[in-house]
């Protein structure tokens, strides 16, 4: 059969040659008629000129073919040919798969083939067409990584391997944490770049028998055969190190930190679509846990996760019905000299549509994610104003605290709002105080203390709330505009026995009268705390257990007002 190299068609095969030229003039796609029994194949040209084929008629196709499927889909790919070779039942090949071109890139194409038999039921042609797949062949515009229809197909593959060979493994997303600042600071251009940046440095460091994917946004993927946690956690670590170089844009330098969620398969799910689910389940989980961690899929946290997303749709009926469901309780505030009452910070509370507390840290950041904490913050601010101004009666100076975060201080009617509601309750503005709530790095401080400086000339005051944590800090301090420090109950439950923080606490409240801002020590529970805040320390506000709870509007006029307020 063959002689120098060269392969002669067999009898078979030149009965079906006239038949077999005629189709392939009809078409673009590539052909093949292999004759079972003796193993020889012939093909279109066009497999021949795309592929680097050794010839129209091929002794073995798979032993060429083989080699040119991506790595990934290989496997599957020859598991297919023994099940029909060895199978009297199996007569249908159907498989979409990567091949490498005579030029080294890979393309994605389906195969559609069938057995046909002898009269004896043996098998005895297997002939199949082979077609390009125009939109899985598009790659990622912006990376030229492979895109979300690859990684679709890449699951699929890999839940197929598994069930071939029972060998699990995992499905890995990241994201950019605050890639939104990029875009909004800038433009998208500057975007597109970093996210290519971050395709090439991620990709450099992925061992070489793994795939990186580019999914909507600026999320990435990794599909992991065989891998456990150490593995998934070694991945991410390199994702971490690899990130942490600048990068330079336009002459801007950027620093990128990421968030992923791992999912195993088949534990996590055994569909594509279910375990793309949880892995972003977990992606999201670990974003709000604090950003820059990778989160392991779990059914606990998953339905925790859930329970949030119902909480979603409840806080939105609860907007959308007049903030029905809210409430403030406020919590008294004593000037630190005489312990006199002289204000008190308003607290958002919310009961769900089943009448259960829900705690303001599950809630509120729900609150900033969807933005509803625009319509909300105005309903605060009218409630407290409407409280304070009955409280006026009996506290001619009394002061009331709202929090304010952000989103709200981008509010561009939110300056008229707050005016307004000045006005209709006839409260004066130096009633009103605004803390600055921030649960994120604040991308342009001209601009807030421009929108503060509006308040501020007015006459209303702004605070730094949880001055020492999260990204309250000197440098908050250095960078904002404001009247009052709020100093974090973290600094104070240990100064009666820790001589650092007795000294922090009081040289941060020499620092903040240096330049005429107000000291408010949050969280004093104890008598011997609120001694040494007053003689030692100086502080100018006192806020805290040891003064008063936070209460209901009711049980706070009972408690503190004497019951003195009049309807």
């Amino acid at each position: 059969m063959q002689k120098n190299n060269r392969v002669s068609l067999s009898p078979l095969l030149k009965r079906y040659k006239f038949f077999f030229d005629l189709i392939k003039r009809t078409t673009d796609a590539y052909l093949f008629c292999t004759d079972m029994q003796t193993n020889v194949a012939m093909v279109s040209p066009n497999l021949v000129q795309d592929f680097g084929l050794p010839g129209e008629v091929i002794l073995d196709f798979d032993k060429h073919w083989g080699p040119l499927i991506h790595p990934e889909e290989r496997g599957l790919y020859m598991a297919s040919m023994r099940a029909i070779l060895k199978s009297r039942n199996v007569y249908e090949h159907f498989l979409e798969y990567r091949i490498k071109g005579k030029k080294g890139e890979y393309s994605w194409v389906c195969c559609r083939a069938r057995v046909g038999l002898d009269r004896d039921g043996s098998p005895l042609v297997f002939v199949g067409m082979i077609t390009r797949m125009a939109r899985r062949n598009q790659a990622d515009e912006v990376t030229g990584l492979l895109n979300k229809y690859q990684f679709e197909h890449g699951v699929k593959m890999a839940l197929a391997g598994y069930r071939a060979t029972g060998e699990g493994g995992a499905v890995f997303l990241f994201g950019l944490d605050n890639f939104k600042i990029v875009n909004e600071t800038h433009n998208r251009l500057i975007g597109d770049q970093v996210l290519r940046h971050v395709a090439r440095s991620v990709g450099s460091i992925l061992p070489p028998m793994l795939t990186l994917y580019k999914l909507d946004g600026d999320e990435f993927a990794v599909i992991y055969p065989g891998a456990g946690e150490e593995q998934v956690n070694e991945i991410f670590t390199g994702i971490q190190r690899s990130l942490s170089q600048p990068h330079v844009v336009e002459g801007r330098t950027y620093f990128c930190t990421a968030s992923a969620g791992t999912v195993f398969y088949p534990e996590g799910g055994k569909d594509c679509l279910v375990l793309y689910k949880h892995a972003e389940a977990a992606m999201d989980i670990a974003k709000r846990e604090g950003k820059n961690r990778n989160c392991i899929f779990s059914k606990e946290q998953y339905n925790r996760w859930v329970r949030s997303i119902s909480m979603r749709d409840n806080l939105r009926e609860s907007v959308e019905n007049g903030c029905t469901g809210f409430s403030l309780f406020f919590q008294p505030q004593v000037a630190a000299d005489d312990q006199r009452l002289i204000g008190a910070e308003a607290l958002l509370r919310w009961k769900n549509p089943k009448g259960r507390m829900v705690a303001p840290m599950e809630f509120i950041p729900i609150l900033e994610e969807t933005m509803l904490i625009i319509p909300v913050g105005r309903w605060i601010v009218e409630e407290a104003l409407r409280v304070c101004r009955k409280w006026r009666k009996v506290v001619p100076d009394f002061k009331v605290s709202v929090n304010m975060s952000y989103e709200q201080v981008k509010d561009s009617s939110f300056k008229e709002f707050v005016n307004e509601c000045l006005d209709r309750y006839a409260v004066p503005p130096e009633a009103l105080v605004l803390e600055l709530t921030e649960s994120k790095i604040i991308a342009d401080w001209n601009f807030v203390n421009r929108e503060f400086d509006h308040f501020r000339k007015k006459g209303v005051a702004i605070a730094m709330d949880d001055f020492g944590t999260g990204y309250s800090s000197l440098a908050t301090l250095k960078n904002l505009s404001c009247d009052i420090v709020k100093i974090d109950r973290e600094f104070v439950k240990k100064i009666l026995e820790n001589d650092f923080d007795r000294r922090l606490v009081k040289y941060t409240v020499e620092i903040c009268h240096s330049i005429g801002i107000k000291a408010c020590i949050e969280g004093v529970e104890e008598a011997g705390e609120y001694e040494l805040l007053r003689q030692e320390c100086d502080a100018d506000i006192i806020q805290g257990y040891l003064f008063g709870h936070p209460e209901s509007v009711e049980n706070f006029e009972e408690k503190f007002l004497a019951g003195k307020v009049a309807d």
